[in-house]
């Protein structure tokens, strides 16, 4: 299942359980949800004192704004990983051309680094999320995970760009193996926490009685060090689960305080958005949405499917700004803690189709991916682009 590497030196994460320890589980959902654009509950409170003494945490305003500046780029094919470089450029995968292309953020010019090999796309499969290393100022790693002709992977690359175009990426190095593959339900995002370890989310494959198994790493997140070993601190022993019961998870962020959020595609009826507990189990198949069964943790916020289908996920002063593709469009969701502070509000419903990929780009800025692009491979409508936001 692993590959076996070096033991990790990660020493940093021996307290990381702490990470979410904030996050409520059990029956505490939200009550907002089924795509309402409305508003309700508290407008812009200040932070205040609890009546156990402690600051409360501020509440962002109930309603918000989006305002796009600009496009950064167009013509992209297929692009669904997205991650800024520290000089503000931005690396963008093509999920069916498995290459990674670098986008200077001033000019719009492209860049292809290489075409990362091995993988195998199909269907919901391919060349998915990028992270860059934490230490990428000095190994100058890019991870990926990606659908290869067996399963979904993840891999670390060397970027040297003083090489040619088209010849910037390294032999793809496989730190993480076995997470299962399918036509559809591939998860494939990958994000380093504030405490070093690399995250992912991974989708069950199609077949739902992976979520529950925790011997699978099917329908989870998973927690692992920089060299692919289970994280220290994780809820479960010589395990990389971090959390199970998932359906399709595509979308991670942090607040704040170090608390994790994670968006989740349903079936037919409730998409999700979940605040991350580790060891908690969040009810695929046994349940969509809230759930009366109080083993399971329920969401903050659910949607139709109609209206969301949800993939990336970013965190900005307070609020969750989620990317919807079957919705097209944008949801914000402000926090109390680990709550839905008020209804989700949608912006740029169906402006610029499916939407893929949100990123926090500094200040009160993003960076949006659209996905225009069919499970076939096939422009479905228009080109995809990155645009750049201003919220509020």
């Amino acid at each position: 299942m692993i590959v076996q590497r070096r033991a990790a030196t990660a020493v940093l994460a021996a307290a990381t359980l702490l990470l979410t320890a904030g996050c409520s589980s059990g029956g505490g959902g939200s009550p907002f949800g089924s795509g309402s654009t409305g508003s309700s509950g508290p407008g812009g409170a200040a932070a205040g004192v609890s009546a156990s003494g402690r600051a409360s945490e501020p509440t962002p305003p109930a309603q918000g704004s989006v305002k796009v500046l600009r496009t950064v780029t167009e013509d992209l094919t297929s692009p669904w990983g997205l991650t800024p470089l520290p000089d503000g450029d931005l690396l963008v995968s093509s999920r069916d051309d498995a290459t990674i292309v670098h986008v200077d953020a001033k000019t719009d010019k492209k860049t292809e680094l290489g075409k990362v090999s091995g993988v195998s796309p199909a269907g919901e499969g391919g060349l998915l999320g990028i992270a860059l290393s934490p230490d990428f100022a000095s190994d100058h790693m890019i991870y990926a995970y990606f659908t290869s002709a067996s399963d979904n992977r993840i891999v670390r690359m060397l970027y040297d760009e003083h090489k040619p175009a088209g010849d910037q990426l390294g032999a793809p190095d496989t730190i993480f193996k076995g997470i299962p593959k399918g036509r559809i339900h591939n998860g494939g995002r990958i994000a380093f926490g504030p405490d070093g370890m690399l995250y992912a989310g991974t989708g069950e494959s199609g077949n739902g009685g992976l979520a529950q198994d925790k011997n699978s790493l099917g329908g989870k997140i998973l927690r692992l060090t920089p060299e692919g070993e289970p994280a220290p601190g994780n809820p479960f022993p010589d395990s990389p689960v971090y959390s199970y019961g998932h359906r399709n998870v595509q979308g991670l962020a942090w607040d704040g305080k170090q608390r994790l959020f994670a968006s989740e595609f349903g079936q037919h009826t409730w998409d999700e958005l979940n605040a991350i507990k580790p060891g908690d189990n969040y009810g695929w198949p046994d349940d969509e949405g809230q759930s009366s069964n109080s083993t399971f943790h329920n969401p903050i916020a659910e949607w139709h499917t109609d209206d969301a289908s949800p993939s990336g996920i970013a965190y900005v002063d307070g609020v969750i700004w989620m990317a919807a593709l079957k919705g097209e469009r944008l949801w914000r969701i402000p926090l109390k803690g680990t709550e839905a502070a008020a209804a989700p509000q949608a912006f740029l419903t169906g402006e610029y189709g499916r939407l893929r990929t949100v990123t926090a780009a500094g200040g009160d800025k993003l960076w949006l991916v659209t996905s225009n692009t069919d499970g076939r491979g096939k422009p479905a409508k228009g080109d995809d682009r990155i645009l750049e936001l201003e919220v509020k």
